[in-house]
């Protein structure tokens, strides 16, 4: 007798919820390159049913954290509404560096991910990155931020700070100084007059 198509609704939902467990448990030692084979042994289903609700690593990437992500892309319309535009860049970019060091090799995952297009990470990564851009304007317009920093720029140094930051204990705890360092490389400021020189004649 076949089985009615409630039932098998039903298990499939419940292998789906168990390898979400087992993907974040595994993904948390991990991180982002974190065995597949593992999470399905850890689910108790075979790699085969896991592939058939998620086809590729990135698509239980984006299951997992691409809520975060949204969440992130968000919060930078609220930050633009409630402060000056630098204080609402520095604070989005601090909110996007602890986010991407939540797990080993997320930075690096969704730099790539922002690169191809074909990946279910892709709209979330392309979201932070005009969610970031529009905070770079908006202090770009104010006066905060040098005129030759794009949107991609703010992306791949956040970026960069966080691959950085995931390296170490010893690095993790100078994230912040880390990303103040770039974003005061990034500040519009008039260059120092040199002590001691006059204008020439």
């Amino acid at each position: 007798m076949a089985t009615p198509p409630r039932a098998r609704r039903a298990d499939a939902q419940r292998n789906r919820d168990r390898i979400l467990e087992a993907a974040r448990a595994v993904v948390d030692e991990q991180g982002t390159q974190a065995s597949l084979r593992d999470v399905a042994r850890r689910a108790g289903v075979g790699l085969g049913t896991l592939y058939r609700h998620f086809p590729t690593r990135d698509a239980l990437l984006e299951t997992l954290l691409g809520r975060g992500f949204d969440d992130l892309a968000a919060r930078a319309d609220d930050l633009a509404a409630a402060g000056p535009p630098d204080e609402a860049l520095r604070a989005w970019l601090r909110d996007f560096t602890l986010r991407a060091t939540a797990h080993h090799g997320l930075s690096a995952s969704l730099t790539e991910a922002l690169n191809d297009e074909s990946s279910p990470l892709h709209a979330s990564c392309l979201a932070m990155r005009r969610a970031g851009a529009r905070l770079l304007e908006d202090a770009q317009r104010a006066g905060h931020v040098r005129p030759d920093v794009d949107g991609l720029d703010i992306f791949s140094l956040a970026a960069a700070v966080s691959w950085v930051s995931g390296q170490s204990p010893a690095t993790a705890a100078r994230r912040d100084h880390l990303l103040a360092l770039v974003l005061d490389g990034l500040s519009l400021t008039e260059a120092p007059e040199t002590p001691g020189r006059e204008d020439p004649a």
